[in-house]
């Protein structure tokens, strides 16, 4: 009875990682950016090795500042896609990025859980995308937006899922050369 209603698992073939917004103005005023940060470069890392494709975006760069360098490093070379619609999905590069990879299974991390990550994770839902968001590499300025962002999330059917939880669903089993390679970051 319940099998058929599950949505798929996350497949390295299938899934794209959108980070969104970690900028440099907001390093101070989020809620656990540090973990926001790490839990964010585990899984670029861990796509990386994959092959797994990445989208970063800004939000109003001119303003908020350039994505963190703890991120930008992450990247050579850096690309992003700088938008000023709150979901991602407000951009038409954006949008054109993701139909050219044509992925439909979303993994979102970054900032805030209650505007950005919301909007994009209910507007990639409604185009029929299977969504995840890392409950460990998101947050909000407030503990509280965080929390609120996520319970909603999950209402309209959002997956959340942990970091850790996420890289072990994609590798499927041990022994394998993506799961030796990754292997250090599944420590971490």
């Amino acid at each position: 009875m319940y099998g058929k209603d599950l949505p798929p698992r996350f497949d390295a073939n299938r899934t794209a990682l959108v980070v969104v917004d970690i900028q440099e103005k907001f390093r101070d005023l989020i809620h656990g950016m540090d973990q926001v940060v790490t839990g964010s470069s585990r899984l670029i890392r861990f796509c990386q090795i994959l092959d797994i494709p990445i989208v970063v975006t800004e939000h109003y760069p001119r303003g908020l500042g350039v994505t963190q360098s703890d991120i930008r490093r992450l990247f050579k070379p850096f690309n992003c896609v700088e938008k000023i619609n709150f979901s991602c999905c407000g951009s038409d590069e954006f949008n054109e990025k993701l139909r050219k990879l044509n992925r439909d299974q979303i993994i979102l991390c970054g900032i805030e859980t209650h505007v950005c990550i919301y909007q994009t994770a209910f507007d990639l839902m409604h185009r029929g995308k299977q969504v995840a968001v890392a409950v460990d590499a998101v947050s909000s300025c407030s503990l509280s937006d965080r929390e609120i962002g996520l319970k909603r999330m999950s209402e309209i059917g959002v997956q959340s899922m942990g970091v850790q939880m996420l890289m072990f669903e994609i590798l499927k089993k041990a022994g394998t050369v993506q799961f030796k390679k990754a292997a250090p970051l599944l420590k971490e």
